[in-house]
């Protein structure tokens, strides 16, 4: 599940990127976790069809990372992050994996996300250069513009950038049989009161899990669905008739939208604005204080 700070720092960014009229690209790493150097003292046994005519019983200590090792992916963003501090890039505070570089008035943005790399500058001259450099490291090959990144679909205009699922959303209710069921027109019902309700039937949890897990996926470009799947996703551990019926409800609401999504508008103005509201009687279920705030920088919402 994506905290509202983390999906705040990833919508900042394109609120950036979007108000620099930035162009992004894709480029992917090669054979990833092979470029880790690892520092641990690992020892593995000779792959079978390749054991050794001399020494047949011993064990190898290994130099570089394979897959399927648990430090393969920290061994391999060290090394990334190390390259890329000592070519004058500079390492995001608050998002570690992300990278940047100035040139006087200009500059180029690089985002990490394990063997997938993004980055965009505001002169198309540091891509090339950016691209050449990577090249100079690791084995790489360039996607080219983004358009697609982990089932979300991007479209990039002069007027700002448009984030949306369709696929993504077509391809859920076709595969939970969700596709003769009626449109609703909100997620969850205002007045509903969900509670564990030990009298309804019983489910199956791993189909329930997998209905909230693939909810949770979508709640970065459809973000007013997010209260109700996250209330849903509490009765996991025991989900019952009641709770699917709420879950259904949401499949049905994304059947009437599922080609809407986000529009990070591009605006002069880049000013942050925030409210906070505060409710103490809200929450029936455990008697919690809850609370919530939403800001955003030049008319776009940001968390």
């Amino acid at each position: 599940m994506v905290s509202c700070e983390e999906q705040g720092k990833v919508i900042c960014k394109r609120l950036f990127v979007a108000h620099s009229n930035m162009k992004l690209y894709k480029m992917n790493v090669k054979s990833t976790f092979l470029n880790g150097l690892i520092q641990e003292e690992v020892y593995v046994e000779q792959p079978l069809g390749y054991e050794s005519d001399t020494l047949p019983h011993h064990v190898f200590k290994l130099n570089q990372t394979l897959y399927g090792l648990k430090q393969a992916p920290r061994a391999w963003y060290e090394n990334l992050s190390s390259f890329l501090l000592e070519n004058g890039f500079k390492q995001g505070k608050v998002d570690t994996t992300s990278f940047h570089k100035n040139y006087d008035f200009q500059f180029i943005l690089v985002q990490v996300y394990v063997d997938d790399i993004i980055f965009g500058a505001n002169n198309e001259m540091l891509h090339e250069e950016f691209s050449k450099l990577m090249q100079t490291k690791f084995e790489m090959s360039m996607v080219g513009k983004l358009m697609f990144f982990l089932e979300l679909q991007i479209k990039k205009t002069s007027n700002g950038i448009y984030i949306h699922q369709t696929k993504y959303v077509k391809e859920l209710i076709e595969k939970f049989n969700m596709d003769d069921a009626n449109e609703m027109k909100i997620p969850m019902h205002p007045t509903l009161y969900l509670r564990l309700d030990e009298e309804s039937i019983k489910l199956d949890k791993n189909q329930y899990r997998a209905m909230i897990g693939s909810l949770l996926q979508l709640t970065t470009p459809t973000p007013n669905i997010m209260f109700s799947v996250c209330l849903c996703a509490r009765f996991q551990k025991e989900p019952r008739e009641v709770h699917l019926s709420v879950v259904k409800h949401i499949f049905r609401y994304l059947i009437g939208t599922f080609n809407l999504g986000l529009w990070f508008k591009r605006r002069e103005d880049f000013k942050l604005t925030s409210y906070c509201d505060a409710n103490y009687a809200g929450d029936k279920l455990e008697r919690k204080s809850t609370s919530g705030s939403c800001h955003s920088i030049g008319g776009n919402l940001l968390t």
